[in-house]
């Protein structure tokens, strides 16, 4: 039995062992060539804030808030409130279009939020935070891609405004120097809802939140109405007001005043939203299952 057991064995022919196989096998083990740089965090925010364009591309529906919404506010404002507030429709316009121009722009932000609410619940993110990339780069971009939103939003409300009437005095380069400053005042604000978004588990209680906190702030303005007309202790509060304060030097850049009390006051309300809710944002962000 034991000789039949050797037997069997040794007319069993070993495998035979190729020459190349061990350099094959190193080659797939031990990479020839050097692992690609990881993307910067430039490139990373790029790369988000395109993910958030095409998003528009697929659903264009969802700039009914930035074409159709704007429009029809400015319309029924100028024409409904223009005689009763300004006096006469020309009157109201050149008070109105800065102010409606910032409020569309400050409305849309909260979209933003309402848009990475329902990414986290699909769990998009959760792979987003797996990759080798800059981690505030998927918050960063995504605020970034909205930035064309409020681009062709702020472009359409101007628009009409000249249709109706509107004429700055500090011309073409008072618009744009408004333009860009409201920019950075919606991105900044933009974080604010972002930090909602990830504090709240559904899109309805973003939405609900982020309409409680908006509505004062737009309506106890200066965006419709003169301050002066107000009672004396709601004076107080709209001179506060973040809003009021943008929407008086975006005015004040339209009309081809420089200050820089008032360019100080917008830079500073700036800094302290990305300051405050940037670092909030991250940290819920990171902490969110």
């Amino acid at each position: 039995m034991t000789n039949s057991q050797s037997t069997t064995q040794s007319s069993t022919p070993a495998t035979p062992v190729a020459s190349g196989e061990p350099e094959r096998i190193r080659k797939v083990l031990v990479p020839q060539q050097d692992r690609p740089a990881p993307a910067s965090a430039l490139t990373a925010c790029v790369a988000y804030g395109w993910r958030a364009l095409l998003k528009i591309k697929h659903l264009p529906e969802q700039l009914i808030d930035v074409t159709i919404f704007p429009v029809m506010m400015t319309l029924m404002f100028t024409f409904i409130f223009g005689g009763a507030i300004g006096g006469s429709v020309d009157n109201y316009v050149q008070f109105l279009i800065p102010g409606i121009f910032v409020q569309t722009l400050i409305m849309i932000t909260m979209y933003t939020g309402l848009t990475l609410n329902r990414d986290f619940s699909k769990g998009v993110f959760d792979r987003f935070r797996s990759l080798p990339v800059w981690r505030p780069a998927q918050l960063v971009g995504a605020l970034l891609g909205d930035q064309i939103r409020y681009l062709l939003a702020g472009t359409i409300i101007l628009t009409v405004g000249f249709f109706l009437g509107f004429r700055p005095e500090g011309g073409l380069t008072g618009v744009l120097a408004a333009f860009a400053l409201l920019l950075v005042f919606s991105f900044s604000l933009s974080w604010v809802w972002t930090a909602v978004s990830l504090a709240v588990r559904t899109e309805q209680a973003a939405m609900g939140v982020s309409m409680f906190v908006m509505m004062p702030l737009v309506f106890a303005s200066n965006i419709f109405v003169d301050p002066s007309t107000m009672p004396t202790w709601l004076q107080r509060a709209v001179e506060v007001n973040p809003v009021s304060i943008v929407v008086t030097t975006i005015r004040e850049m339209m009309a081809g005043t420089y200050s820089l009390s008032s360019l100080g006051l917008v830079a500073l309300c700036c800094g302290v939203l990305i300051v405050i809710f940037g670092p909030v944002s991250m940290f819920m962000y990171n902490r969110k299952s």
